[in-house]
């Protein structure tokens, strides 16, 4: 929209989309910021990104917990791959989704919502949207969204989940290609669904005087994602005219290729270059990417792992189980520090590493699969140091329980059950997940001083 002569298009930020006689706001569009302000926040202010990366079924605990808080910590066997980067990173215990306890396998749904599960509850906007909607008017992209299975973990304002893209050539294709047939051809196509769209809302407008309240509610969320489409349509026409990055060849053969599930590494670590690319080129400042959901997750057998993570999450105290999981852990783990090396080593347009201004969390929203306990969430928070952030410390909200009675690991059976408990009943019941990301969002820039259930905003 850079290529505009005149700002006669623009809108206000409460503007609303009609139909059915309901309203629904619009997020933040760069068709709301005027040029000279979108101009001047590329010149001057330090572009703000954050990643999210999920690891179903929770972890192997017994091998993950860090058992000492503060910066002496030791590493535990799990973490071992992330040494490396101790100094920016926050390994991070004791925060759960009250709204998720209990909820066993749907609790991805929620992870970055602090929803509540139920069947009367409807979800809420994840916080990557909340940031999407602020650094939207100055990135092609408002985010990005990718799953090797299932969905992704991107909710809208309504409740709705936003599409994976699963397809490495797929991702590359969306964010660095030419429409096929050429900028007028993709414009025309833009438009005619656009006009399909309105088509549609017009239709539905007739219909709902016939309906009865559950249709009602059934055509409330096809209506949701009907007007996310019209919006994502306008705006991917408004920035046809604007050149893409130029992509070198080193990058383009290292991302744009498909790569078998039997080579899960392979096709984590692609994923994370392009995501390090998106982020490096500014097409987009927020990503998510899901290793798979709860029931799903795939095997790896490079490293001798031919069974799926739900089946070693239910071991059953099967030794050989654990240490596979255990593995599995110990490899996704390494694969996220491969991600941050990547930050670390990549600069951003304005000649500074990526790391210092992006926010990465891994974790889950599960943590002992075999009991499916939500509580005690597995989690690394890094990156971001230019936004304020200090890491260095293991972050231990079980310890800031009176009630805590210290962690109970080894063979023991007495003692294995005692954590596992802590794995299903918070130890501290105010530690919030939501408190973490209420964190993020705002040192992302979303003006908020409430996000989900949060009851306070975590200090780091």
């Amino acid at each position: 929209m850079s290529n505009y002569l005149s700002q006669n298009w623009l809108i206000d930020r409460r503007h609303a989309l009609k139909a059915l006689g309901s309203f629904i706001s619009l997020p933040l569009l760069e068709c709301m910021v005027p040029l000279k302000a979108a101009a001047a926040e590329k010149i001057t202010a330090t572009p703000k990104r954050s990643a999210f990366i999920y690891l179903a079924n929770g972890v192997h605990s017994l091998n993950y917990q860090i058992t000492t808080a503060g910066k002496d910590y030791q590493f535990s066997r799990s973490l071992k791959p992330l040494e490396k980067h101790r100094e920016v990173i926050t390994p991070i215990s004791g925060l759960h989704h009250p709204g998720a306890l209990s909820h066993h396998h749907n609790c991805i749904s929620v992870w970055l919502t602090g929803g509540k599960l139920g069947p009367s509850d409807r979800n809420t906007i994840s916080v990557d949207q909340k940031m999407a909607e602020v650094s939207a008017p100055h990135t092609r992209y408002p985010s990005m969204e990718v799953a090797i299975t299932q969905d992704s973990l991107a909710w809208t304002a309504d409740g709705v989940r936003l599409p994976a893209m699963r397809r490495c050539s797929e991702i590359f294709a969306s964010l660095f290609e030419e429409p096929k047939g050429g900028k007028a051809v993709q414009r025309r196509a833009l438009r005619r669904k656009g006009s399909v769209l309105d088509a549609n809302l017009a239709e539905v407008r007739q219909l709902e005087k016939k309906m009865g309240s559950a249709d009602k509610g059934r055509l409330e969320q096809y209506l949701t994602s009907v007007r996310e489409a019209e919006i994502r349509t306008r705006r991917a026409d408004a920035w046809l005219d604007t050149p893409l990055p130029v992509i070198s060849e080193a990058d383009r053969q290292r991302t744009n290729r498909d790569i078998a599930a039997t080579r899960a590494g392979d096709y984590f670590r692609t994923v994370y270059d392009l995501m390090v690319l998106a982020f490096q080129t500014d097409v987009t400042r927020v990503a998510t990417f899901s290793l798979g959901g709860e029931g799903d997750a795939i095997s790896i057998p490079e490293i001798g792992i031919t069974e799926s993570r739900h089946q070693l999450s239910h071991h059953g105290g099967d030794f050989g189980y654990m240490e596979k999981l255990t593995n599995y852990d110990t490899f996704a783990i390494e694969q996220f520090g491969y991600f941050l090396t990547r930050l670390a080593e990549t600069n951003d347009l304005s000649g500074k590493p990526l790391l210092g201004t992006t926010m990465a969390l891994f974790g889950s929203g599960m943590s002992y699969g075999h009991s499916h306990g939500n509580a005690n969430l597995p989690l690394v928070f890094a990156g971001g140091t230019d936004l304020g952030l200090k890491h260095g410390s293991h972050l231990d909200f079980n310890k800031k329980s009176t009630s805590f009675q210290g962690y109970a690991l080894g063979a023991d059976g007495a003692l294995t059950t005692a954590h596992y408990q802590l794995c299903s009943r918070p130890a501290n019941s105010d530690a919030h997940m939501s408190n973490l990301l209420l964190l993020m969002a705002q040192r992302f820039g979303v003006e908020i001083d409430q996000f989900g259930d949060s009851n306070q905003v975590i200090s780091l």
